[in-house]
């Protein structure tokens, strides 16, 4: 499970192998007092002032929970965690490597191809139960495979030599165009009076972006996560840039499950329990709230928890992130000689 602290004041302590949190009372509501198992916890989230003990800390690292910081854009700043290495040092390596070469090109192509099936059978889904919105969605579905035939061709385009500084404007030109199709398409499904103009971020301009750069920035730790686990190094990537502190690669490998909390903030807005009440207003547009957070993290997490099959398996969505590191992580091993499954860490807590 994931635990989320968000109420101003909480206290994070441990119990032996148990934590204990404490949240001070609110409004009408009494203290309260909870105690979970830390087998039970994959994931710390504090997402507002709260105090921690170091004993708490000992307990997280002992069990490999990672405790991560969330600023009010819901964007990880900062996040506790064992200081080993999540796997062959030689994964690091090839990363730097391949980004050089074509298969370089092809491996960024693929994940950008991914988003762009994942975004139209997300609308092709959405088309059966709104007829009337119907044509419209399944013309969108495919003007975005048409670009991921487009993306899918451009390594076949370099030299020999090439590499993604030679083709990463194309791709990125492709991707944002999906992008503004996708989302013009997306508000058009929303009541009017929470329809908005193309994405913005921190702040939002509208409660759509709101909720979804929050989740996004769940999700950011999430994929931080499984990298490190799977030995990959977040900060190098392929598709963007590598600058100073960029988690570059974790922004790469987000493209593949953006369309789950894509899908959650959807389902908010159908199900009409998004209401102004889970906002704050600031300067140049809005901020969720504690209300609003804790509504989407707790829809968030209830999703990722749900079986899906995987590669021929059944396995929870959430876990599918850290399958997925392990498979970029054993790509890049190709051809060296850790190739073998017992060369690469195994997947753990799943």
């Amino acid at each position: 499970m994931q635990l989320t602290i968000n109420s101003f004041g909480s206290s994070l302590r441990r119990e032996q192998e148990r934590f204990l949190i404490l949240v001070p009372p609110r409004n009408d509501k009494p203290a309260q007092k909870f105690q979970i198992s830390a087998r039970k916890v994959q994931s710390i989230y504090i997402t507002t002032g709260a105090h921690f003990s170091t004993d708490a800390v000992q307990l997280a690292v002992e069990n490999n929970i990672d405790i991560v910081f969330l600023d009010k854009y819901g964007n990880p700043y900062a996040r506790i965690w064992q200081p080993k290495l999540g796997s062959t040092t030689l994964i690091r390596r090839r990363q730097l490597e391949l980004a050089q070469t074509p298969e370089g090109v092809k491996l960024a192509a693929g994940w950008v191809a991914d988003k762009l099936q994942n975004q139209a059978d997300l609308l092709k889904a959405l088309a059966r139960p709104r007829p009337a919105m119907q044509q419209a969605l399944n013309d969108t579905a495919t003007n975005l495979l048409a670009l991921r035939e487009k993306v899918l061709a451009v390594p076949d385009t370099l030299p020999p030599q090439g590499s993604l500084d030679d083709c990463r404007g194309t791709l990125m030109g492709y991707e944002g165009t999906a992008g503004r199709i996708y989302f013009g398409i997306l508000s058009r499904l929303l009541p009017q009076r929470f329809q908005f103009d193309g994405r913005s971020r921190d702040p939002a301009k509208d409660e759509f972006n709101c909720l979804l750069n929050y989740g996004y920035g769940v999700l950011y730790s999430l994929v931080e996560r499984a990298c490190i686990l799977a030995g990959l190094d977040p900060f190098v990537g392929f598709l963007h840039t590598d600058n100073y502190n960029k988690l570059s690669l974790v922004f790469d490998i987000i493209e593949l499950f953006r369309v789950h909390v894509e899908k959650i903030v959807l389902k908010l807005f159908s199900s009409r329990q998004v209401t102004q009440n889970l906002f704050d207003k600031v300067y140049g547009g809005f901020v969720l709230n504690d209300e609003g957070k804790k509504l989407l993290i707790s829809q968030l997490n209830e999703h990722l928890e749900k079986t899906v099959r995987y590669r021929g398996r059944n396995i929870k969505l959430r876990d599918t992130i850290q399958f997925e590191c392990h498979r970029i992580a054993k790509q890049l091993l190709k051809g060296t000689d850790e190739t073998d499954d017992k060369d690469i860490m195994e997947v753990k807590e799943l």
